[in-house]
């Protein structure tokens, strides 16, 4: 009979191992969750040295975290995460579904009210097009 090796990583057996499985994502993603930056950004941070993981500097992107690590953004704390809100949209004809347009067009966002936390978008629409987003 052949056994399958182990493939885990050392992480993954340390979350097994616990009464209360936790969720791993990656690190870029943990980061915009939290609202700092989008994930895009959080990974220019990792690369510039910005981010710290349970004390050690990290350089790459490739890393799994869960709730139980010491994340640090330019030595502070990663806020708490906030709960995921969904907003309903209907876009007019004329936005464009981005939230930075490289030929400077007005975005859905830029119509959305200004005190809302950062806000992504679910599917999106040409600019000609109008719906629900």
């Amino acid at each position: 009979m052949n056994k399958k090796p182990d493939t885990k990583s050392h992480d993954e057996t340390q979350a097994s191992s616990s009464e209360e499985p936790q969720v791993q994502m990656r690190i870029a993603k943990a980061i915009a969750r939290a609202g700092v930056c989008s994930r895009r950004e959080a990974e220019t941070y990792i690369a510039a040295g910005r981010i710290k993981v349970n004390g050690k500097k990290i350089s790459s992107p490739a890393l799994n975290v869960t709730s139980s690590d010491k994340i640090l953004v330019d030595g502070q704390p990663l806020p708490d995460q906030e709960p995921v809100k969904i907003w309903r949209y209907h876009k007019p004809k004329g936005l464009v579904t981005t939230a930075k347009d490289e030929k400077d067009r007005e975005t859905i966002f830029s119509k959305l009210p200004k005190h809302l936390p950062r806000t992504i978008t679910i599917g999106r629409l040409d600019i000609n097009t109008t719906g629900l987003v």
